[in-house]
């Protein structure tokens, strides 16, 4: 049993560009808060090998042309509010947070001109509006906001602590009385501290669910390891609504190696001239889509699915011989990784296949980052804010989590003056151990994830049917059921945690995916 017991006015969990825009923001404002990670560095996520860019503006007036492109993306089934939000409130953020406060280095024009910035253009967008530091403006943006968050006297930061489960009032409250109030609380979190062991209680009068991804609970993927939807997996079991979970986009190029080495080739390199191709030699995007190479990310991915199958192939190639740029100076992340594998990006066509890449859903939040259950928040890849609808348009994820984050905050510090009754925190118990087995085995973990893994990608993943998916539901709730018992038997471990979180993540797309006899977006049935 955990004596371990802390208290912070918030806990953030999750340490990439939402995450630590929220607590920077609150502890500008004076808010105390604790940011927990689960591994031993604040940048081990999504946010880092973001490439692309963030959406700014093409000039003062482009808020309408981008809602309409941002609607167009997402087959219109974006919440309208969500997308006025970012397309009106986006480039103030990036200009007070990014540029202002952190100084965040993004490229500018070289020769005098009406824009300062080197905008460039992705693939549904209109118009270039997309502010880069060259290939890695994820990893400027995390080493601003780390720098800050590193010396901010209102932050503590706590490392290797994974979540386990969000505290509520009506789940974990010894006294019956709460969980007779109508609304739902949520007090903090169980976290474990994986140095010692061992379970903490972290007590928080308010949360912010900050995971990301869930890339990882699929056998192909352009996410990092920890990407494997825990927040929504807590929100879930925690009583938070979630939505659109059936919205998986797969990015169209991932570099495509026999080595099994898969990482992100930025839409920008397309958006700036590259084309793709066949083993044929063959430009053949204009067949699928007018918009050919910039069509959004969704019809690409099939498009380049489909020439795959037709030709037997087991990639695409991206052309570059087009482009203008000195490519080892506009993409140099790119540039060394692929040189490294024995690829000349300057010279030589590109392999690429498409591999999952973002989750258009998640928790449900409104315009504040707030969730169904009181005095939870939840921001940036794991929430839902309506943004994407059916599929996300390129670079308006670092985005959402800019915005989001900072009206997050400012919500959170207006009510910061109401404390989370000390009563509801007296009557949470600490974490009771589940069981004594020590039977994690390490090859039957494995063994798990590449049942999850090979289970969501050939059923679950860019083309679907009802078969399929029922095939899905069938493998996810079997072995959803094992975890369940297996979890309590088993001594608490992170990879447990991980492979429990990741599971329950796998059935909730599934049964998303299953529920939606529509085809649209990222959500494709061949049926």
């Amino acid at each position: 049993m955990s004596d371990i017991r802390h208290y912070t006015t918030v806990l953030v969990i999750g340490s990439g560009i939402a995450g630590c825009t929220a607590a920077l923001r609150l502890a500008d404002e004076g808010v105390h808060c604790t940011l927990i990670t689960s591994s031993s560095c604040l940048d081990h996520g999504n946010s880092p090998l973001a490439q692309g860019g963030i959406v700014f503006k093409s000039d003062d007036n482009d808020h309408k042309q981008l809602e309409k492109d941002i609607l167009t993306a997402g087959h219109n089934y974006n919440s309208l509010k969500a997308v006025h939000n970012i397309a009106t409130l986006g480039p103030h953020a990036v200009e007070n947070i990014l540029v202002k406060r952190l100084g965040i280095p993004f490229a500018r024009q070289k020769a005098p001109s009406e824009c300062e910035w080197d905008l460039t253009r992705e693939g549904g967008h209109e118009t270039p509006r997309i502010l880069h530091c060259a290939d890695y403006t994820g990893r400027a943006i995390m080493d601003g906001l780390i720098r800050e968050i590193m010396i901010h006297p209102n932050i503590t930061v706590m490392k290797k602590r994974t979540a386990i489960d969000l505290l509520t009032s009506h789940h974990h409250t010894d006294n019956p009385q709460f969980k007779y109030e109508l609304e739902n609380e949520c007090l903090g979190a169980y976290v474990y501290n994986e140095d010692e062991e061992r379970v903490e209680t972290m007590f928080a009068d308010y949360t912010i669910v900050a995971t990301g991804g869930i890339g990882q609970i699929y056998l192909h993927t352009t996410n990092p390891h920890g990407s494997i939807g825990s927040g929504v997996a807590m929100g879930f079991r925690a009583g938070a609504t979630v939505h659109n979970m059936e919205f998986v986009q797969f990015h169209p190029t991932a570099f495509h190696h026999h080595s099994g080495q898969k990482f992100l080739i930025t839409e920008a390199m397309r958006g700036e001239g590259a084309k793709l191709m066949n083993s044929k030699g063959e430009y053949f995007m204009p067949k699928y889509d007018k918009r050919a190479d910039l069509a959004p990310r969704d019809i690409v991915a099939r498009s380049i699915v489909d020439e795959m199958l037709k030709n037997d192939d087991d990639c695409v190639y991206l052309d570059t011989s087009a482009m203008k740029h000195d490519l080892a100076k506009r993409f140099p992340t790119i540039f060394k990784r692929c040189l490294e594998l024995g690829i000349d990006i300057r010279k030589d066509p590109v392999p690429v296949v498409p591999a999952a890449h973002y989750s258009c859903g998640g928790i449900l939040v409104n315009e504040h980052g707030r969730t169904t259950v009181a005095r939870l928040y939840a921001v940036g890849e794991c929430s839902c804010t309506g943004v994407h609808g059916a599929n996300r348009l390129a670079s308006t994820s670092l985005l959402e989590a800019l915005v989001w984050a900072d009206t997050a905050a400012s919500h959170i510090k207006k009510s910061a003056h109401v404390p989370a009754s000390q009563d509801l925190r007296n009557a949470v118990p600490d974490w009771k151990p589940l069981g004594h087995d020590h039977n994690d085995d390490p090859a039957l973990i494995a063994q798990d994830w590449n049942r999850i893994r090979n289970t969501m990608w050939n059923y679950v993943g860019i083309t679907r049917t009802s078969q399929r998916l029922a095939r899905a539901h069938e493998d996810m709730r079997d072995l959803s059921k094992h975890l369940h018992n297996f979890y309590k038997s088993t001594p608490l471990s992170k990879r447990l945690i991980d492979l429990f979180h990741g599971c329950l993540t796998a059935y909730i797309i599934t049964m998303a995916a299953k529920r939606n006899t529509n085809s649209i977006g990222c959500h494709y049935r061949a049926d």
